[in-house]
């Protein structure tokens, strides 16, 4: 089976290394830009300040080759299929980002919180629905 999958936009973060990006958002994120490229700039029509989105990710400074871990890089505890985990190293390394849009300014939204890499590809964004 035949998949294209391509980058929308990228994040500027201060985050540059990985060991100092916390595990998850809630666990230090930081309010951060997701920059996404002019030409797909019309499909953020409808996003506004306040609502709460899902960024999909590319992890791309992460290993493809893991099928188990240590969960949350804890060596003492048994490994687990990275299925069973949030861990960035797995086949397909896709990321899930629920944060918060801040502001909005053309094609640039500032977020929080968010615990990726600079230059993080951005693949989509989803609107969290409302219950």
């Amino acid at each position: 089976m035949e998949m294209n999958l391509f980058a929308v936009g990228y994040i500027s973060t201060e985050f540059t290394d990985r060991k100092d990006c916390p595990k998850q958002g809630h666990e230090g994120g930081v309010e951060a830009e997701v920059v996404i490229d002019p030409e797909y700039s019309d499909a953020l029509n409808g996003l506004e300040e306040g609502a709460k989105i899902i960024l999909v990710t590319w992890f791309h400074k992460s290993g493809r080759d893991y099928l188990e871990v240590h969960p949350r890089g804890d060596k003492s505890r048994p490994k687990r299929g990275v299925f069973a985990t949030r861990s960035p190293d797995r086949p397909n390394p896709i990321g899930l980002h629920e944060v918060t849009i801040k502001k909005m300014d053309g094609n640039k939204l500032t977020v929080y919180p968010l615990e990726t890499l600079d230059g993080t590809p951005v693949v989509d964004i989803k609107s969290v629905m409302k219950k």
